[in-house]
């Protein structure tokens, strides 16, 4: 990060190719079905570009964001899932100010080169994430914000390598020890859904442990991607050792009491991604095979009480844990989506998909809270008008253990090139477990506009 800074400012005062700054204004106000407004918020999100004489160019994208009822993730201070180099640079109760991304580019022989600050998106799953787990995520909205914007970017070293015409190769070095952030308790999206929280045992709590990594070599993670396109398919290979991004809680018993410990462990990651357009439909693959993933387990009583922010995952594959603590176990996991796109009229496009997680170690007298296998169905529909001005899209998520669901509908209109509105809504239903039950009672309109300028 100090070199990215040095070299910053040398570009400040050497003589540039090209400048050019840009920025985005936006507002949303959010409202719940009784009538009370929980959400305003306004996002300044201006983005830096220098174009160096020598081969270089500089991207920084910053945002300053302020919410006047301070609902959705109000931190009072900077959220501890954040390494030293990452995170808000000022952040209180109703806002923050933080460089979203700050990168170098330059193609280095038939390289690409790209370092910094940066999102690094694999696969194309909608709604849900089999692949895309480069980045972490902020759950601050739960999943109903854009991923581009849930994302959360990390310091990276990114290089794509060209193999051949067809091939390419994708390597991955990541020093930042940044997880997911999720909504704090007594906000709107903090998680209750008992696929998310431990079950404690009914004793004394005596302590709650946290153990983050912190260094950026010992601690760093790695990626390597190979595509290729062959015979019409577009098609890859992922590899990602990384810290699982959702810390594991476990369950220390002793004479006194419980200990809870709060760690992330290292995970393999090992996939494939597949797509292939024939006329108008598009079809859509990827699995992942994660190594010792844990899940909660139940305990005798739900009595001791248990509160913190920092325990949640949305896909349902929580990390690795002590052998001997209790409350959690111990299993791989496989997880796939197949998805199928049609774009058989005019201006529309409709798209199917099917999610399975599958846990291969599952005893029969297992007390384990998740399901073996768990199926999740999502809908997507987006049809443009008026010469593409005005756009509705609808995505439905169908939770089958769980019979929930969530409903994500936006109508937006084009004023002007350059500005944006929309209104929207958001509705969750089903048993109050799942994943998207568990927000039944947060259904919210919402209305919003953006204007881009220079």
């Amino acid at each position: 990060m100090r070199l990215l800074i040095a070299s910053s400012l040398l570009m400040l005062t050497s003589p540039m190719v090209n400048a050019e700054v840009t920025a985005l204004l936006e507002q949303e106000w959010a409202g719940d079905k009784h009538g009370n407004a929980n959400k305003l918020e306004s996002r300044l999100i201006p983005e830096l570009n220098y174009q160096l004489s020598d081969g270089w160019q500089m991207t920084m994208i910053g945002e300053i964001r302020y919410d006047s009822f301070a609902n959705l993730n109000s931190f009072k201070n900077r959220p501890d899932s954040y390494s030293s180099i990452n995170g808000p640079i000022l952040t209180n109760s109703t806002g923050s100010f933080a460089i979203k991304e700050w990168y170098f580019d330059s193609e280095i022989g038939d390289s690409f080169w790209r370092i910094g600050k940066q999102q690094v998106v694999w696969g194309q799953a909608d709604g849900l994430k089999i692949l895309d787990v480069v980045n972490p995520q902020s759950f601050s909205e739960f999943i109903l914000q854009d991923f581009e914007d849930s994302r959360i970017p990390l310091w990276m070293l990114n290089i794509d390598a060209t193999i051949d015409d067809n091939s390419s190769v994708q390597f991955l070095w990541i020093p930042d020890t940044t997880y997911n952030e999720f909504a704090e308790e007594g906000s709107i999206y903090y998680a209750s859904s008992e696929l998310l929280r431990p079950d404690l045992a009914e004793a004394t709590l005596l302590g709650f442990n946290k153990d983050k990594p912190t260094s950026a070599f010992s601690d760093g993670d790695f990626g390597i991607r190979v595509s290729s396109f062959l015979n019409g398919w577009d098609l890859t290979l992922n590899w990602l050792y990384h810290y699982h991004d959702s810390p594991v809680i476990s369950q220390q018993e002793t004479q006194q009491g419980v200990i809870l410990e709060s760690r992330y462990f290292r995970n393999h990651l090992i996939g494939a991604s597949a797509s292939n357009a024939f006329g108008d439909f598009t079809i859509r693959a990827e699995v992942g095979y994660n190594n010792e993933t844990y899940h909660y387990t139940r305990q005798a009583n739900l009595t001791t009480e248990f509160t913190t922010t920092d325990y949640a995952t949305t896909n349902l594959a929580i990390t690795e844990s002590h052998q001997n603590s209790s409350g959690v176990h111990q299993s791989d996991e496989f997880a796939s989506v197949i998805g199928l796109d049609w774009q058989g009229i005019e201006n529309a496009m409709l798209s199917v998909q099917w999610f399975q997680s599958h846990l291969f170690d599952y005893p029969h007298d297992s007390k384990i809270i998740r399901k073996q296998q768990i199926n999740t169905f999502s809908f997507l529909y987006r049809h443009s008008f008026i010469n593409e001005t005005l756009e509705f899209e609808l995505l439905a998520l169908h939770g089958l253990e769980y019979a929930d669901n969530s409903f994500q509908l936006k109508l937006s209109y084009q004023l002007e090139s350059n500005v944006d509105l929309w209104i929207g809504a958001d509705v969750f239903s089903g048993n109050s477990n799942g994943l998207f039950g568990q927000f039944d009672q947060t259904d919210r309109l919402t209305l919003g506009w953006r204007w881009g300028f220079d």
